[in-house]
């Protein structure tokens, strides 16, 4: 009865819709004990500031909130509160960002860091953290510091014993592997290749002789090339999916070998993010190369303009086998 009385106390100061004439004390109870998560997510829908008994403080530290990568939807409702609550946000492109915050009517005042400023910045930031603040992170689209500004801050933090805080969400490359068909047992996530035509080889020989499925990004205007040197590198005959657009309207996933994608893609000027799946080498675990095998995969890298010892550092990375023994034999077949 007790309960009862202050619900009926408490009812002339509560907000109620105009259309409800009545409502009875269960409701108003409901209403009340309404999760702050949902009452935000409600408030967020429909572009309304709700009023809010009460907002809790974040703890100090640095948060790296994850964004949605396409569809605004894709967003978690701990990332909002993060977001909402945060002294200041961090952000790759402030005229991006600022239409994710104005869909959800956050406030929060937003500074520029990206790749350009992001040094410059460091030392502001990490006094006001050590001052006690709550900076949220984001990038563009996805998660910060997954191929995007974040990592070095974070490693500051983590040296400095300030709080990193991971709010989980959106991540190109995952949501391009849950959906690709390809083994996601084990995969390795390379990112962007490098700029420079031999770094790039080279790192596409190591992804090429590894049995985990391998995950690219690729820009639109580099697609073409792309493929053209993963072909070279892991053979025409290689499965691939090139997943592009990712949650927005125009998402497309490309299934084929990278031989099909190449007669696919060499007219074609896609639009938008990609990312790109590659199947990884089939080797048995428990299988030891055989030397004819090891001997062929020296040949190849040698002819491919590769020295003796990267050529052998290349196979014993993809393989099973010793140093020793590919060194012996590299030895063997090519002299010092």
């Amino acid at each position: 009865m007790s309960s009862l009385l202050l619900l009926q106390a408490l009812a002339p100061a509560m907000t109620v819709p105009r259309h409800h004439f009545l409502i009875s004390p269960l409701r108003l109870a409901s209403a009340a004990t309404v999760p702050f998560a949902r009452r935000f997510s409600n408030a967020a829908s429909s572009n309304k500031p709700e009023p809010l008994l009460s907002e809790p403080d974040l703890e100090s530290g640095l948060y790296l909130v994850s964004t949605p990568i396409g569809n605004l939807e894709d967003i978690t409702l701990r990332a909002l509160r993060v977001l909402k609550c945060a002294n200041v946000i961090l952000s790759e492109d402030t005229r991006h960002s600022g239409k994710l915050l104005q869909h959800y009517n956050i406030k929060t005042p937003l500074l520029s860091f990206h790749k350009f400023n992001e040094r410059e910045r460091e030392p502001t930031i990490l006094r006001r953290l050590h001052e006690g603040e709550a900076v949220a992170l984001i990038s563009d689209a996805g998660t910060p510091g997954i191929s995007d500004p974040g990592m070095e801050l974070a490693r500051l933090c983590a040296t400095e014993k300030i709080p990193v805080i991971p709010i989980p969400g959106p991540s190109a490359a995952i949501a391009a592997l849950s959906a690709s068909g390809l083994p996601s047992n084990e995969f390795t996530f390379v990112g962007f290749l490098p700029k420079h035509a031999r770094s790039r080889r080279d790192r596409l020989e190591i992804s090429a002789r590894e049995a985990a499925t391998q995950i690219f990004y690729v820009p639109p205007h580099g697609i073409q090339q792309f493929l053209v040197d993963a072909a070279s590198s892991f053979g025409d005959s290689r499965h691939c999916v090139v997943a592009r657009e990712i949650t927005k309207i125009h998402e497309e996933f490309w299934r084929g070998t990278l031989g099909e994608a190449n007669e696919a893609f060499a007219t074609r000027q896609p639009k938008g993010e990609i990312t790109v799946l590659i199947e990884g080498k089939l080797i048995s675990d428990d299988e030891i190369p055989s030397e004819d095998f090891l001997e062929h995969e020296l040949r190849e890298l040698t002819a491919k303009g590769y020295t003796l010892s990267a050529a052998v550092k290349l196979v014993t990375e993809a393989t099973s086998a010793k140093k020793k023994d590919v060194y012996a034999l590299a030895l063997r077949l090519f002299g010092k």
